[in-house]
C-alpha cells in the first residue's frame, strides 16, 4: 500500500515570507488522516512546522503516522525550509513515541500548576517592583540570556535574536509599565538576589493557564541558596493576588535543576516542543 499526502485547499501565502497548506493523508487514494503545515512564525520561512498530524482510529497502528510525517518533511524541504518544529501533549504517548523514534529532539516543555492558596516567602524575603531605571540593564540582561538558551539548543544565531525581540514586543510593549506584566526583583534580608517576569492575561485558550512565568533569573553569586523556589514562591502570589488561578511556565530541556523544583513544587507538564534539522 502507498501512503501519500493530497492537498485539500490552495497554499496560502502571507508576510515575510509565511507558507501554509492543508493535506489529506491517503492509503491508495483512500483518505485515512490529515496534516496541517506552516512555516513557523517565530523563526521564519526557513523553519516548518507540523501544525497537525492525525490519522483516523481505525487507520492507526500502522505506520500511517511515520510515513505522513515523513512525507511532512519532504514537503518542508521542498519549501526551503532546514528545521522543522513539532508540539506533541505530554499525554499524547504515541505521538512522542512517533517523534523520539523520527530523530526529533526535545527542546522544552511547557508545566502548569492550579493555584489555591497563596504561599509564604521565606523569613525575610520580599518581592518589590521593578523599578523604571533597572528595567534597562534587566531587560538587556533577560534578552541575552534568552538568545543563549535558544542558540544552545540548535537555533542559529539571527533566528534566536529575532525571536527574542519579537517577543519583547509583543508581551513587553510598555516595557516596565505593560499592562498584566509582573516585574519584581526579590530581595533576601534587604539585599537584591533575582528577578521574576511572569504575566496574568487572558488565557489563549482551552486549557491554558491565565498567567505565565516567562524568566526567573538568581544573581550567580546568590545562587545554592533556595531563592529560585522563593522566586515561583512570589510568582504564584502575584498570580493569584490577580484573580489567576493557574500558573504555566516553559522550562528548556537539559535544564535538570529548574525541572526538578518545578516538579517538587507540583507542576506538571502540558506539552513538549521538539525539531529536527532537515537535512
Amino acid at each position: 500500500m502507498t501512503t501519500t499526502l493530497r492537498p485539500t485547499a490552495p497554499e496560502q501565502r502571507g508576510p515575510g515570507g509565511a507558507r501554509s497548506r492543508s493535506y489529506e493523508v491517503c492509503v491508495n487514494s483512500r483518505p485515512v488522516g490529515a496534516v496541517d503545515l506552516a512555516t513557523d512564525h517565530r523563526f521564519g520561512p526557513a523553519v516548518g512546522r507540523i501544525v497537525r498530524l492525525a490519522i483516523d482510529e481505525a487507520d492507526r497502528h500502522r505506520g500511517r503516522g511515520t510515513v505522513a510525517a515523513l512525507a511532512a518533511e519532504e514537503v518542508l524541504r521542498g519549501w526551503g525550509c532546514t528545521r522543522i518544529e513539532v508540539s506533541v501533549d505530554a499525554g499524547a504517548e504515541v505521538g512522542l513515541g512517533l517523534a523520539a523514534a523520527l530523530g526529533y529532539t526535545e527542546r522544552s516543555r511547557n508545566m502548569v500548576k492550579t493555584l489555591t492558596a497563596a504561599p509564604r516567602l521565606p523569613e525575610g524575603t520580599e518581592g518589590r517592583r521593578m523599578t523604571g531605571d533597572e528595567y534597562p540593564g534587566w531587560r538587556v540582561e533577560s534578552r541575552e540570556g534568552y538568545v543563549r538558551d535558544w542558540t544552545d539548543r540548535g537555533v542559529p544565531a539571527d533566528q534566536a535574536r529575532a525571536k527574542a525581540e519579537a517577543d519583547e514586543r509583543a508581551l513587553l510593549p510598555g516595557g516596565v509599565d505593560t499592562e498584566g506584566a509582573v516585574l519584581r526583583i526579590l530581595t533576601h534580608r534587604g539585599t537584591a538576589v533575582g528577578t521574576l517576569w511572569a504575566a496574568v492575561r487572558e488565557a489563549a485558550g482551552p486549557g491554558e493557564p491565565d498567567a505565565f512565568v516567562f524568566g526567573v533569573e538568581v544573581a550567580p553569586e546568590h545562587r545554592g541558596n533556595g531563592h529560585g523556589r522563593s522566586l515561583m514562591l512570589l510568582a504564584e502570589a502575584e498570580a493569584l493576588a490577580r484573580g489567576a488561578r493557574t500558573l504555566g511556565l516553559n522550562v528548556f530541556a537539559g535544564n535538570v535543576p529548574a525541572l526538578r523544583l518545578y516538579e517538587s513544587l507540583g507542576y506538571v507538564p502540558t506539552a513538549h516542543h521538539l525539531y529536527k534539522p532537515l537535512l
